[in-house]
């Protein structure tokens, strides 16, 4: 397997304005890039192109198209405003676009208000807790270690679409940051493939990813990622996202429309 450090070590300028990288086999889900990695690798062509960026805020992300082999990263500045800078990444595979990535990125500022999210409901610690996937997973989940705290498993014709998983990087030497979160956040299935009576594709379209707290993220910590279905209809789905950390604070909320074949 290729470690995650080692895969964004790769990362390489070409000179014309864009970045390649070539993830291997072991990365992916399905026929395309696990969705994460391309995310997280759109994040780090931005890094690479403006290193004063202020943190994330917020991204974005459409799957637009199945991702292999070599993606060459096109990074660009839509608006750099006095605290907020908006840029935009596309990720090419065999001349297609594949992956769209828009990323807020926003200074602190003074405020009178401070509200944070809600709290991790009351689960298992991981180490009490069993294998989320057992032998049969994605490719990519290899590079994640995963107990599934509450909710259903997948492919288990389950009342209700929701996942509780402890999750956290398997490379030791992942490094601190966005690019990291990013590549761990869509580490879940999508939460409505626990309704499933049979195994059968579903496939993310969307993401949306809001930070409340970054910097409570330690990527050779555990987290726990919640992931749960709110509407189900005419072949696709809608969900919300949750990471906390270890001790239960809220590090980022999300969205995603999901397409389900089933």
């Amino acid at each position: 397997m290729t470690p995650f450090h080692h895969l964004l070590a790769s990362l390489t300028f070409d000179g014309t304005g864009q970045w390649r990288v070539n993830a291997s086999d072991d990365w992916r889900q399905g026929r395309t890039i696990y969705g994460g990695l391309s995310a997280a690798m759109c994040h780090a062509a931005c890094e690479a192109m403006l290193a004063d960026l202020p943190p994330l805020r917020s991204a974005q992300i459409a799957f637009i198209g199945p991702a292999a082999g070599e993606a060459v990263l096109l990074p660009s500045v839509l608006r750099q405003g006095k605290s907020v800078r908006y840029l935009n990444c596309d990720l090419m595979a065999d001349g297609a676009l594949a992956t769209r990535a828009l990323f807020a990125f926003g200074g602190a500022r003074d405020s009178a208000f401070h509200l944070d999210a809600g709290a991790a409901p009351a689960v298992p610690r991981p180490e009490m807790c069993a294998d989320f996937f057992g032998e049969r997973h994605p490719a990519f989940a290899a590079h994640f270690e995963m107990r599934l705290a509450g909710g259903d498993r997948p492919v288990t014709g389950a009342q209700s679409g929701e996942l509780l998983v402890w999750v956290r990087h398997r490379d030791a030497h992942a490094p601190a940051g966005l690019t990291s979160l990013l590549a761990m956040a869509d580490a879940l299935p999508p939460a409505s493939i626990t309704r499933f009576a049979a195994p059968a594709a579903i496939s993310s379209m969307t993401w949306q990813v809001d930070m409340v707290d970054a910097a409570r993220y330690q990527p050779q910590q555990w987290v726990l990622m919640q992931a749960k279905d709110e509407a189900v209809q005419h072949g696709y789905s809608g969900q919300t996202m949750r990471m906390w950390d270890s001790m239960g604070a809220p590090i980022l909320v999300g969205r995603q429309c999901v397409a389900i074949f089933a």
